[in-house]
């Protein structure tokens, strides 16, 4: 029985990982391609391509990256 129950932690271990993972690349990819989403509808709303875009793309990159250490932090309890 023991061997089942250690089966099942390292299994619940390696779930979180590939919960974890999955979610700091969706937290990154959605950041970004926020940012550039709104860099280019601003571009093409007040006609000054390609700035914005660059600019929104920067601070989507940024905001992803504070996310990511948001997450890591509440996971490792870290403040």
């Amino acid at each position: 029985m023991s061997d089942n129950k250690a089966q099942q932690k390292a299994f619940g271990g390696i779930a979180r990982a590939v919960a974890l993972a999955s979610e700091v690349g969706l937290l990154l990819m959605a950041c970004v391609a926020i940012g550039l989403f709104l860099g280019k509808w601003l571009d093409g709303l007040l006609g000054t391509s390609p700035w914005l875009l660059l600019a929104f793309s920067l601070l989507g990159m940024v905001s992803a990256f504070r996310a990511v250490l948001g997450l890591i932090r509440r996971q490792t309890g870290l403040k």
